[in-house]
């Protein structure tokens, strides 16, 4: 291998990991050295290096930033600390009301390796974040709304296959039309979190399992349905593969305030994406070039956020090609 590439691991591999994979050949300054699995190379159904999780410690000299893709319901909890120890990692943590906790968690094991943890990267938490501070810098007095969908959420499926009884399911958001109007118009509604979406929960059962009990976990599931309207729906594994075995998302973040003498001002940022999880792993490839960067440039150890990374630190191109080209 090139040792002037960045060298990149993958921890996990459902789609994420594997959006992954695939986006390594879209950034020539990177290399695959192999994809941490607790499965075995032949169920991983992939030509590219599977490496062991036991002893991680003995790859720590052959990476230099491990991408990590597990689900923030179970895994990047547990995982990430321990890979911290003993490499840069980015991982795409989700569960907006639990990341200062787990901030703190990361940060205090990859301060004492003296690596660099870029937490919560992708488009939301991530690109969509920094589009927030963005806006109520900008427009200090004002309202910022996020809306999402219509999509599947990765984070917020997984979930739902973690509940006993679940043999699969995909939930969409969607957002609420009468709301994202009002918005628009500078209106500044109050919202409520009930407000602005709904989602749609599509559920295939396993056999013998009460549907009810399901409904009601996944309803009241904290962090991830309580606070909103839920609407669950039970399907067949077929009908599942059939309509709903694409991953397309999207949203925006709008910011409406005001300047000078009352003066109506928004700011939006939107995506509208074919697939959510090649999306976020092209976003956390990107982060992973910036934690090498930071790592060899000495600016940071311990955890941070995509708001402390300077945005050059993202690109590969040099200082005088993006004054030239982009600025």
């Amino acid at each position: 291998m090139e040792s002037s590439k960045i060298r990149i691991a993958i921890c996990g591999y459902g789609n994420l990991g594997k959006g992954v994979e695939k986006a390594i050949a879209q950034n020539p300054d990177m290399e695959l050295v192999g994809i941490f699995s607790r499965r075995p190379k032949e169920a991983l159904n992939t030509t590219s290096k599977v490496l062991s999780m036991e002893n991680i410690e003995q790859y720590k000299n052959d990476i230099d930033v491990v991408v990590m893709c597990g689900g923030s319901a179970n895994d990047l909890e547990e995982q990430v600390p321990m890979f911290a120890k003993y490499f840069n990692t980015v991982d795409s943590f989700d569960t907006h009301a639990k990341i200062p906790e787990y901030y703190e968690k990361v940060d205090k094991v990859a301060c004492e390796a003296g690596r660099i943890s870029i937490i919560s990267v992708g488009w939301d938490p991530g690109l969509f974040s920094i589009l927030r501070l963005f806006g109520e810098a900008c427009l200090p007095e004002g309202n910022t709304y996020t809306f999402w969908g219509k999509g599947v959420s990765q984070g917020h499926s997984n979930a739902i296959r973690r509940i006993p009884g679940v043999k699969n399911a995909v939930q969409y958001t969607v957002p609420m039309e009468d709301a994202v109007a009002k918005v628009r118009k500078g209106e500044n509604p109050e919202l409520t979190t009930r407000q602005k979406h709904i989602r749609e929960c599509y559920v295939v059962a396993e056999e013998g399992a009460d549907q009810e009990e399901i409904r009601q976990a996944i309803v009241n599931m904290p962090n991830y349905f309580a606070d909103n309207i839920t609407v669950v729906y039970f399907i067949s594994e077929e009908e599942l593969k059939q309509k709903h075995s694409g991953m397309p998302h999207g949203g925006f973040v709008i910011r409406s305030g005001k300047t000078g003498e009352n003066t109506k001002q928004l700011m939006e940022f939107s995506l509208n994406l074919e697939s959510n999880p090649e999306f976020t792993s092209s976003v956390l490839l990107a982060y992973a070039r910036a934690a090498y960067k930071l790592n060899i440039d000495g600016w940071y150890e311990g955890a941070t956020t995509v708001w402390d990374v300077p945005p050059i630190y993202l690109s590969p191109k040099n200082t005088e090609e993006l004054l030239k080209h982009l600025l």
